[in-house]
């Protein structure tokens, strides 16, 4: 028999359980296909960051919008999911990296945003007492923050199955096909059956991609992360650093966890990373050259997620260009985490009413097939990306 639905998701981490949870909440009978169980990579294994800091400017309509929903995360999944709006600062340690991101704050407010504010060392040391004295000030998002993120992968899970979401778990997709006006889905307990199909398989949401004819240079890479033990509280605001690779942030238990997009070797088909304790001792070197008192801390382990890449470094979020009834989002690049509850209210526009209300032509599927490659990005800033 064939389990039909309205709408198939490939891929059970957030932007696919953020899909099928605006989906169901806009009335359509729902099915989740995921190959291991939600959350199992990127998604549950990320840093946690809520951050609409340092964004290409490209996703800034959607990090900001996203981040609204944040603030107002138990009204869309009826729970606290732990999102702590502590701010976020990124550093300027140098005159020139402070040059270069004050042209960004006023890139942005060119464009009408004015989330990231340029402020003196003297209040970045008002924020952040224990850092050293050597910075040249920072961008300050006041609003910005950061959750848990296996906690918010299981609360999006746990609101779409109240709405009648179905997911199916060790269910990997081996092919999909249309037939008439409908897709068919093939894998173990299928095939399955829907009028849409959403393809939000992460770093395998390639292969779904050239199943429909729109092949794309996605590719699956490591991020990986460290934690140490619990100590004594000591900052507030998540940090990142302009001209090296940080992300860091203090949980409310005292652990701190240290990331930046540290990028290692991994394994799409074994669906793991393999942890860089080389490149991790440089980022571990980063924290303690801002926080001395950090010498003596030791790492009490280190963790790999496999997630999906872009050569330009922004997702692949819209329609098919060859298919009805497919819409993609994938390759979040990293920086996906933030985004995940506006990228579900994309894809249940463009399910539903054929558009999108915020601005993805940036996004397209094809953007790397059109005469001069990423042209759909030429109408915006330069950005200084994140390593």
């Amino acid at each position: 028999m064939t389990a039909g639905s309205d709408v198939l998701v490939i891929g059970g981490g957030l932007q696919g359980l953020s899909s099928a949870l605006h989906l169901a909440r806009r009335g359509c009978s729902v099915r989740l296909l995921e190959a291991d169980y939600c959350g199992r990579h990127a998604s549950g294994v990320n840093a946690g960051g809520v951050r609409t800091v340092d964004r290409h400017f490209a996703e800034v309509p959607l990090s900001v919008a996203a981040r609204a929903l944040w603030h107002a995360m138990p009204e869309l999944v009826d729970q606290d999911v732990g999102f702590v709006p502590s701010g976020q600062l990124k550093l300027a340690e140098t005159p020139e990296e402070l040059e270069v991101l004050r042209q960004r704050v006023q890139a942005l407010q060119a464009m009408g945003f004015f989330h990231e504010q340029l402020i003196a060392p003297a209040e970045v040391r008002e924020l952040v007492p224990a850092l050293t004295p050597r910075i040249a000030g920072a961008i300050w998002a006041k609003d910005d923050g950061y959750a848990y993120p296996y906690a918010v992968v299981m609360a999006f899970r746990r609101a779409g199955e109240r709405r009648g979401v179905q997911v199916h778990e060790a269910t990997p997709v081996q092919r999909i096909e249309r037939r008439g006006n409908r897709w068919q889905v093939h894998a173990p307990g299928g095939p399955f059956e829907a009028r849409h199909l959403v393809n939000t398989a992460g770093a395998w949401a390639g292969e779904i991609a050239r199943q429909a004819g729109e092949p794309v240079p996605l590719e699956a890479g490591g991020l990986m992360l460290m934690v140490t033990p619990r100590i004594a509280h000591f900052i507030n605001p998540v940090l990142g650093a302009t001209g090296r690779a940080l992300s860091f942030k203090q949980f409310a238990n005292g652990t701190v966890v240290i990331g930046g997009g540290l990028r290692c070797t991994a394994d799409a088909v074994a669906g793991h990373g393999e942890v860089d304790m080389l490149k991790l001792a440089t980022s571990a070197q980063t924290v303690t050259d801002l926080f001395p008192h950090l010498g003596p801390i030791a790492i009490n382990r280190a963790w790999a997620g496999v997630e999906g890449f872009m050569p330009d470094q922004i997702p692949v979020i819209g329609p098919s260009r060859t298919q009805p009834g497919l819409v993609h989002a994938f390759g979040f690049s990293a920086h996906g985490f933030e985004l995940s509850p506006i990228v579900g209210q994309i894809v249940a526009e463009l399910v539903l009413d054929g558009c999108s209300t915020l601005p993805i032509a940036p996004f397209a599927v094809d953007r790397f097939e059109r005469p001069g490659g990423e042209s759909a990005l030429s109408s915006f800033p330069p950005v200084n990306q994140r390593p």
